[in-house]
């Protein structure tokens, strides 16, 4: 029988260790090899997303290059470069503005009122539908509040006038039965539930793709053991439902903040007219009517620019509160 010495056993323990970490500095020189052969293992990913990525780039991001504008007097006649430099001047006006802080104050209220009641409308909605047994009846009910998101603002507010309008449906009910009319269309009180109402009834079909989506992602074994627990219907929407999409929910919140200072301009701007600039102007129309439609062109810009800014620290806050709660298992 052999038996190794022990200046053998030495040298033999001495290479293994050399080799054991050798191992990994030739794994970390590999690993930008790795990367690359990663994306080519994904090639056919990365070529399917390469299209939304392409246009992101150039009619979202490479268009942003055109804020320059906000500091300096730009006329298009002119040009950006000949147009000349007035550094911060735009801002100052800006802040300095009553309609812009009219127009603030009516996003932050408008964006509130939306923010509590017409975000967690699809949930509820989609929550009431997957409780439904009957399939049929289910998606005869997605069918018909899908089909308002298609419809344009005008056609929205078109229909919404016919009915809640001076000469609508209900005012001519109430005038065929000796009551007084409502003004609801025309009532600066009103605007600020109205467009609520509006969005909810324009999107809350289309919101609730989504989270029925998410919704069929639950493990309908875990509704099955809650059930044999003693869970009621309260307890397993509560226990099981709501932490199944809480992802979901978070994510939707988070692109919903950061879109806070974009109410959109259509249906604002339709009703303008009529309930009077001090309810309707946001920031979305002060950029067209102040800004480019009276060839302030620097002004709208500064607009935009200060939008932009604010929308992007939501975001980021958004973020920042979602990541901190999930960590302390608040959400």
């Amino acid at each position: 029988m052999n038996v190794a010495r022990p200046h053998q056993v030495e040298t033999s323990v001495a290479t293994n260790t050399s080799t054991s970490n050798a191992l990994p500095a030739a794994i970390a020189g590999k690993s930008g090899t790795s990367k690359w052969r990663q994306i080519y293992h994904d090639r056919w990913m990365y070529l399917f997303i390469a299209p939304g990525l392409i246009y992101f780039l150039l009619f979202v991001y490479f268009p942003m290059l055109g804020n320059i504008i906000a500091f300096k007097n730009y006329s298009p006649f002119i040009g950006i470069r000949a147009s000349p430099w007035v550094g911060w001047d735009n801002f100052e006006r800006l802040f300095t503005d009553p309609n812009f802080e009219q127009a603030l104050v009516n996003t932050i209220q408008i964006e509130f009122l939306q923010l509590i009641f017409a975000f967690p409308a699809p949930l509820a909605l989609a929550l009431l539908l997957n409780s439904l047994i009957s399939e049929p009846i289910k998606r005869s009910i997605q069918s018909i509040v899908y089909l308002p998101h298609f419809l344009s603002w005008v056609i929205v507010i078109a229909l919404w006038q016919q009915v809640f309008g001076g000469a609508g449906v209900i005012n001519q009910a109430l005038r065929d039965n000796g009551m007084d009319t409502l003004n609801i269309m025309s009532n600066p009180e009103f605007f600020k539930p109205l467009v609520v109402l509006q969005s909810i009834w324009k999107d809350i079909g289309w919101g609730t793709i989504i989270f029925l989506a998410a919704l069929t992602k639950i493990d309908m074994q875990l509704y099955e053991a809650a059930a044999m627990d003693g869970a009621n219907g309260r307890r397993r929407l509560l226990d099981v439902t709501l932490p199944g999409i809480r992802g979901v929910v978070i994510l939707l919140l988070i692109l919903r903040m950061g879109s806070m200072f974009s109410t959109g301009f259509e249906q604002y701007f339709l009703q303008r007219n009529a309930v009077g600039p001090e309810a309707a102007e946001v920031l979305d129309t002060l950029v067209y009517t102040l800004g480019f439609s009276s060839g302030q062109w620097s002004f709208g810009a500064a607009v935009g620019l200060v939008r932009g800014i604010v929308a992007a620290c939501l975001i980021l806050f958004a973020n920042w509160l979602a990541k901190r709660f999930g960590e302390e298992g608040l959400l």
